[in-house]
């Protein structure tokens, strides 16, 4: 499943020539800008599923395209954080 998420991503990053202009500093600050657009949406008190998912989608593309240009395993860095957030709060 991954794989082919990334295939997506890396197709289309290629069609628009992001692959040659998008850089770790760059993808980084993205990821930023990105997410703050998604806290916008639940500033009201009532949210709209459509403008989150769009949102939420940005996000995860553009953290995946850091990974990806970092030849980062994102399988293996959710496990290790996670072993890392029990460790933290083993106690709850």
């Amino acid at each position: 499943m991954m794989q082919a998420i990334y295939d997506m991503i890396q197709a289309f990053r290629l069609k628009k020539g992001w692959d040659q202009s998008d850089d770790p500093n760059v993808l980084a600050k993205s990821i930023s800008v990105e997410a703050a657009e998604l806290l916008e949406c639940f500033l009201e008190d009532e949210y709209k599923l459509e403008d989150v998912k769009g949102e939420l989608a940005d996000v995860l593309m553009v953290a995946l395209t850091l990974a990806m240009d970092l030849n980062l395993d994102v399988k293996e860095l959710i496990e290790t954080k996670l072993l890392e957030v029990d460790r933290k709060y083993a106690d709850k």
